[in-house]
């Protein structure tokens, strides 16, 4: 796993040395949805602090399981509803935002010791309906309501 973390990392060094970007401000996100706790430990060992997962209660155990290590965890997958308190209280991103009414629910449960959660708004560049997020015509009204919520800080795309 260290070697092939490190292939990627220098990537996209370079890749950033290419556009003559500053390298340190590219993140590799290590997607974690299905890894136990003890891959998340090897990847942080080897570098990692970033972990993705959308599968929400998969992600609360191994939360549970590595207190013990500075990470931030980033929800990449569809919410629903009834999950967004748990997202709100234990995620610092969450990338997959496509509707304002689950931005809402975010905000108003986002624990207020916590700094504001970082939001990337999905969105359907494809136009498929089988595909989440919201359309490209909907994004710069759901963008300036998002920027209006106070426990919210608008981050970026993700696009489909």
């Amino acid at each position: 796993m260290a070697d092939n973390i490190g292939l990627v990392t220098e990537r996209i060094r370079a890749a950033a040395q290419a556009v003559q970007r500053d390298e340190t401000s590219v993140h590799l996100l290590a997607v974690s949805k299905t890894k136990p706790a003890q891959a998340v430990r090897e990847a942080y060992a080897a570098g990692m602090r970033d972990f993705g997962e959308n599968y929400l209660q998969e992600a609360l155990g191994k939360q549970a399981d590595l207190t013990d290590l500075p990470l931030s965890w980033h929800f990449i997958g569809p919410i629903q509803s009834n999950k967004t308190r748990a997202i709100a209280e234990n995620f610092a991103w969450v990338h997959s935002v496509d509707r304002l009414k689950i931005a809402q629910r975010l905000s108003e449960q986002r624990p207020a010791d916590l700094p504001p959660l970082n939001i990337c708004i999905q969105v359907n560049v494809s136009g498929e309906a089988s595909k989440s997020g919201c359309t490209p015509a909907d994004l710069p009204a759901l963008a300036e309501a998002i920027q209006a919520l106070p426990r919210l800080k608008l981050r970026g795309l993700m696009a489909i």
